[in-house]
């Protein structure tokens, strides 16, 4: 299972069931938090005061029904989420759960389905960090390009540079000192501010 290698994941398990949570643990060897909660409210204390990967709702729990529960997940954090309810239900839930992300399984159900679902879920959770990386570093280097652009103008206008002047003169403060450009920029700005 991809769980093995990716040993950075963290788990919020929501059952009321007792037996329950010892197959999901087993499907989730390997991960580096795998918490479990009896109730709702006790998931949702958790969900504000913490960071989770994968929410896997066992309904229903002692005080509800748990399409609630995995709603409410789905806006406050990040997690992919899996709900395992009763087949007699399942319709229902789905329509509630299906547009917000909610994976949704009838139970009873095989182990082998359970953890096809949670490999997919991994899987989800796999590519959405990547993406978020991808993020912060094109996000970074805006950020690096307009401190070079502003210590740019700066040097044009009390320097008279022109602007591949500054360019340059930027470039070079970088490789003198051995630092990136945008940490050159903000020397400049630093110093001539």
């Amino acid at each position: 299972m991809a769980a093995k290698t990716e040993g950075y994941h963290s788990i919020l398990i929501v059952s009321t069931s007792e037996q329950f949570v010892p197959v999901i643990k087993k499907l989730l060897k390997g991960f580096a938090a795998v918490d479990v909660r009896k109730s709702g409210a006790l998931a949702r204390r958790s969900i504000l005061e913490g960071y989770y990967d994968l929410v896997v709702i066992n309904g229903p729990l002692c005080d509800e029904t748990g399409e609630d529960l995995a709603i409410f997940v789905t806006e406050k954090c990040n997690a992919s989420v899996l709900l395992v309810i009763p087949q007699d239900v399942m319709e229902n839930v789905l329509q509630l759960v299906t547009d917000v992300g909610v994976l949704v399984i009838g139970k009873p159900c095989p182990v082998g389905k359970l953890d096809k679902a949670v490999r997919f879920l991994v899987a989800t959770q796999k590519k959405i960090r990547e993406q978020e990386q991808k993020v912060i570093a094109l996000n970074e280097k805006m950020e690096e390009m307009r401190i070079v652009n502003k210590a740019k103008f700066l040097l044009i206008e009390e320097k008279h540079m022109s602007e591949d002047e500054a360019h340059r003169w930027i470039g070079k403060q970088a490789m003198d000192h051995g630092i990136s450009r945008g940490r050159a920029a903000r020397k400049i700005l630093d110093e001539m501010e």
